[in-house]
This record gives C-alpha cells, structure tokens and sequence, in this order.
C-alpha cells in the first residue's frame, strides 16, 4: 500500500482543528499513488482526501501545485479543490511533513481505455490547457527535454545491463530530440503525467484530472505527446492509430492544433517516451527490493521509444 506516513489519532485531531471541517468519523490510507501517502478522510463537513507529500515531491513546489489546482477547480474545472485552514492556508504539516486536504472527486480510473475513453481524455486536457490560461505561478519543467541527457548519464549502466545495446540506442534518440526538438510553440501550463490512472470518469464522461505533482509551463502540445503514449497503447505494445486519432479529434473539438505542432506531435511523443523511460529506469535501480511499491518496467517505454523512432515524419497521426 502506497501510505509511507503513520498518523495517529491524536495527530489527525490535531490537524484538523485547525480547519472549520469538523470532527474525523472515518480515515483510511488508500493503496493506490506512487508519489505520496493517500488518506480517504471522511469528516462531519464530507469527504476529503489527505496527502502527505514525500521525500521526492519538492516543498518548494507544493504552493505553485496546490494554487493551481485552486485557480482551475475556480473556473470550472473538474479537479481536486485545496481546503483552507482557519487562517487561509493551503499548505499545512503533519508528522514534520508538508500535507494538504482536497475534496473528494467522484468517478472511477480505467485500466482499459476505449476510444471513447481516448477522446474523452484529449478533451479533458484541452479543457485543462483553457482553464490554467493567466495562472500565475512559474514553475520549469525540471524533467523536459533538456535534463534527459544528464539523467541518462548517471544511468547508461543500468540501461545496458537491462538490455544489452540499449545504451548506444538511447544516446541515438536523445541526440535527435535535442537535434529535432521545437521552438515556438504555444507554450502554457500543463499537467505532464495525465494517464489514465489519474482521471476519473462517470459513465464513459471525463469526471475529473488528479495528481498534479508534476504540472509544469512546457510546450502545450508535449502535454499532448504525453497523453498519445499514455492512452493509446495496447498492451501487446503497438500503437492504436484510432484511438490516437479519437485522442487528438477529444483535443482539437475544444483547442485546435496550430500546424506546427501537429508536424512536431511525433517528436514530442518521442521525447515523452523518453521521459517516462528514464524516470522509470532511475526508479528501477533505485527502489529498495523491500520497498512497498513495486517499480514500473522501463521497457514498456524502451518499446514506445523505438514505435516513435520508426514513424519520424509519417503522416499516419496527422490524417
């Protein structure tokens, strides 16, 4: 169970004093998140969920999270909303680590995606990209395009030894993207880590975005390439055009693609690809053997990789 912070009874009576929520009448840790300990909190004021953020989730960044998700859930996005304390405050601590209460969203995750589910989810996040114009909050993308090469040099051993030859592969595609990647597209905030684990649906309908621990100011349509890699792959591992096509038909029905970006989508699922590879290879040197969670294969991603290094410059995506 991905719950890495005990909390008493005596600590949750104590956090919550500080909010007009009232009283605790159920807590529970939730297995699923990665990232975080997850608490379902039911209090006399409704339900909620308590996050404890984690050694790898940075303090400095929770304000510019946590205010963001308040300024879409404010124009009418479906998103977790941030509970104030007393004295306004979205950010609190507990156990000497940085927590914060949200509502509770309903809906359910898919495991399966359907095409609807896909263009469902490329409405979804156009709907995101439209609420988030004139946020404020600046945060960089410290896991973009330009950090790849000084992450997968800390981990070119690791890459071998899963794979004998993949390192001088790996080294092909990042000087590509680094060749290849855009300049000058609409740039904005974006959710960067929107699969399908992290939205809700009630019947069939997009319901909700989570987990914006990564959101970011990147390119737009990288947020796209994201989506492309996360939703409309098969789990045999090859590409499903249609549900690609049903993905970018849910986007463009609420923020078209400027032409520009649709020529550079396949680099951009590229360098997705490839950020998903690397973080997944780091956790996967990096996780304890005991650890409660267990790592996701990099070489789902390593299979992504080269799908996008075969289809450079096909029209297949942009029909």
């Amino acid at each position: 169970m991905a719950v890495y912070t005990d909390i008493t009874d005596a600590e949750l009576g104590a956090l919550l004093a500080d909010y007009a929520l009232g009283r605790a009448t159920a807590f529970k840790g939730i297995a699923e998140g990665v990232e975080n300990s997850n608490f379902l909190l039911e209090t006399e004021a409704g339900r909620y969920i308590l996050t404890v953020y984690e050694r790898r989730v940075r303090a400095e960044d929770l304000p510019f999270f946590l205010d963001l998700m308040r300024w879409l859930a404010g124009r009418g996005f479906p998103c977790p909303t941030p509970q104030p304390d007393r004295q306004g405050r979205l950010l609190k601590t507990v156990r000497g680590k940085p927590c914060a209460i949200v509502d509770f969203l309903p809906g359910l995750s898919v495991r399966r995606p359907s095409t609807a589910h896909c263009r469902e989810a490329g409405a979804g996040l156009a709907r995101l990209h439209l609420a988030a114009q004139g946020f404020g909050g600046e945060r960089g993308n410290d896991l973009g395009q330009a950090a790849w090469a000084g992450l997968f040099a800390r981990e070119r051993d690791a890459a071998e030894a899963l794979k004998p030859g993949l390192a001088a592969t790996i080294e092909g595609d990042l000087t590509h993207l680094a060749q290849a990647w855009p300049r000058g597209l609409p740039e904005g905030v974006v959710h960067a880590d929107l699969f399908p684990d992290n939205v809700f649906f009630l019947q069939d309908r997009f319901a909700a975005a989570i987990d914006f621990y990564f959101a970011c100011r990147d390119l737009l349509a990288y947020d796209v390439g994201v989506c492309l890699n996360a939703w409309c792959f098969e789990p045999d591992g090859g590409f499903n055009v249609t549900k690609g096509r049903a993905l970018l038909a849910g986007y463009e029905s609420l923020r078209p693609l400027t032409r520009a970006e649709r020529a550079a989508l396949p680099v951009l699922a590229h360098g997705a690809a490839m950020r998903f590879f690397l973080t997944r290879l780091i956790d996967w040197t990096r996780t304890p053997a005991d650890a409660l969670v267990r790592p996701k294969d990099p070489l789902e991603y390593e299979a992504k990789l080269a799908f996008w290094r075969s289809s450079q410059g096909q029209p297949w995506l942009l029909a």
